[in-house]
């Protein structure tokens, strides 16, 4: 079977096709659609990276303010069946309890350092896919897998494949069971898709999956156990009879299968959850509706879906403990309780599907990343640190940001259902007296027992009568990283977030 392209002939109905991965000032990104919305392209400088696929270098250099939509946008289709959250079916964040000192809740298990620039994403228990940098102008970036068992990084890809066609390596998804990597070269607008089976760490045949033109952006990747997915993303604004599609290959074949179908563009990257892709395709409708759906990835079967209010444009979409999660980078002046910037998910699964009729939690900080789940805790990118939220207990706590971290602090790299979550920051910091640090800093965290927390509170509780101390003073306020709970939708708190954003 010959690896399809995406335009140049080939559609969703063939064997093979591709996905888009959003943007970056490379000339074969995509659209840049919502200007409070981190570009999902990677563009790899010499001395570090600018990516987009986790928002991280769209808040590094531009920052991340919102928006707020004055209106609500064209004409409504009232046979759409929409999420309808009212006011009094949502908990805020302001009505959680503060832990201060998130050490009391999770435990540091294990610290890693990488190359300073690397960049980290954990779809797996055992390894975690990485983008190092290089110090040559040509390969601009290789692939490398962390044991997040041992520490060890190995170096699978030095360079792109299609290096003597002045193609460079782009962003990478890797399982235990294989890697999916995309090339793109800058100048010829064109990009490829590729696959590998992992065995004992070691990366087998690469096979092209798939390639395309500029009519198409670069494929934004999942993966999900012993799958690749790979989303084909029309370019804007010339995306007018064209479809997008979700497309999936086991690792280690070429038996490409069309997943699903949208018209026109989908309103987020695909997720990589822990037995499922999650992604959000336009509603076949003459408004714009955008349908969360949630996918399994060994038969390829919806088996949840949730279709969000009109032209609300989620930045993320994922599926955890109880059911979806999903955040916007804009507040909207409709849309009821769920109209503010922030991460959304029920308060506990959903009878019977039932997302109206449930009980939903609101994260009003801006999103920057897809949100996880370790154990009971849903883990959340706040704009500067990452912050765990028991929404049974109704508390929160926020990690510490090292010193030296780059203005987008600390990042979440773990997606889905885990018995542990990753954590990195790339430092740059000389203390005054002591060694510097160059470094991409990873973390990986456990949930503590409740047998562990109640002893971590006799022990503060003792310390702290000790010494006179009231409260934590390890703990780390989420007002202190520079961004306001979204309180209001109004143009004032819109102007502040984006200027504390910036300067976060």
């Amino acid at each position: 079977m010959t690896a399809g392209k995406a335009g140049m002939g080939k559609h969703a109905s063939d064997a093979n096709a591709t996905d888009g991965l959003p943007n970056v000032n490379m000339g074969i990104g995509g659209s840049g659609k919502d200007k409070g919305r981190p570009n999902a392209g990677t563009l790899i400088g010499r001395r570090g990276f600018l990516y987009g696929a986790a928002g991280v270098g769209a808040l590094a250099v531009v920052g991340i303010g919102a928006t707020v939509a004055n209106s609500l946008p064209g004409t409504q289709d009232t046979g759409v069946e929409h999420l309808d959250v009212p006011e009094n079916a949502l908990t805020s964040l302001a009505e959680l309890q503060d832990l201060e000192n998130a050490l009391d809740v999770v435990q540091l298990v294990k610290t890693f350092e990488l190359p300073y620039g690397t960049l980290v994403w954990v779809n797996d228990d055992n390894i975690a896919a990485c983008l190092l940098p290089t110090e040559s102008g040509s390969p601009l970036a290789m692939v490398g897998l962390l044991n997040l068992g041992s520490g060890v990084l190995s170096t699978i890809l030095k360079q792109a494949l299609g290096t003597s066609e002045h193609y460079e390596i782009y962003d990478v998804r890797a399982t235990s069971s294989g890697v999916i990597w995309t090339e793109a070269n800058a100048l010829a607008g064109t990009w490829r898709v590729y696959s590998a089976k992992l065995s004992e760490g070691a990366l087998g045949e690469a096979l092209l999956m798939e390639e395309g033109d500029e009519a198409y952006e670069t494929p934004a990747l999942a993966v999900v156990n012993d799958r690749a997915f790979w989303q084909i993303q029309p370019k804007l604004p010339n995306d007018d009879g064209l479809s997008a599609r979700l497309m999936c290959a086991p690792f280690g074949t070429k038996q490409t299968t069309c997943v699903f179908e949208s018209q026109r563009r989908m309103g987020t990257s695909p997720y990589s959850a822990t037995d499922s892709v999650v992604i959000a395709p336009r509603v076949d409708s003459s408004s714009v509706y955008y349908q969360l759906t949630n996918i399994d990835a060994k038969s390829g079967k919806v088996t949840d879906q949730l279709t969000l209010p009109h032209a609300m444009t989620p930045l993320e979409a994922g599926y955890g403990t109880n059911g979806f999660m999903f955040s916007f980078p804009d507040i909207y002046d409709y849309g009821g309780a769920i109209a503010n910037l922030g991460t959304y998910t029920p308060l506990t699964t959903p009878k019977n599907g039932d997302y109206n009729g449930a009980k939903w939690f609101g994260f009003a900080r801006t999103p920057t990343a897809p949100p996880a789940w370790c154990q009971n805790l849903l883990i959340v990118k706040s704009s500067y640190s990452v912050c765990g939220v028991d929404l049974a207990a109704g508390t929160y706590f926020a990690i510490d940001v090292d010193d030296g971290a780059d203005t987008y602090g600390d990042y979440l790299a773990t997606t889905g259902v885990r018995d542990t979550f990753v954590t990195f920051a790339n430092i740059d910091h000389t203390p005054v007296e002591g060694k510097s640090t160059h470094a991409c800093r990873v973390k990986i965290w456990r949930v503590l027992s409740e047998s562990e927390r109640t002893q971590r509170g006799q022990e503060s509780g003792s310390s702290e009568n000790a010494d006179g101390v009231e409260g934590a003073e390890d703990g780390y306020d989420l007002d202190d990283a520079g961004v306001d709970d979204a309180a209001s939708a109004g143009e004032d708190y819109a102007e502040e977030t984006a200027d504390e954003a910036i300067q976060a």
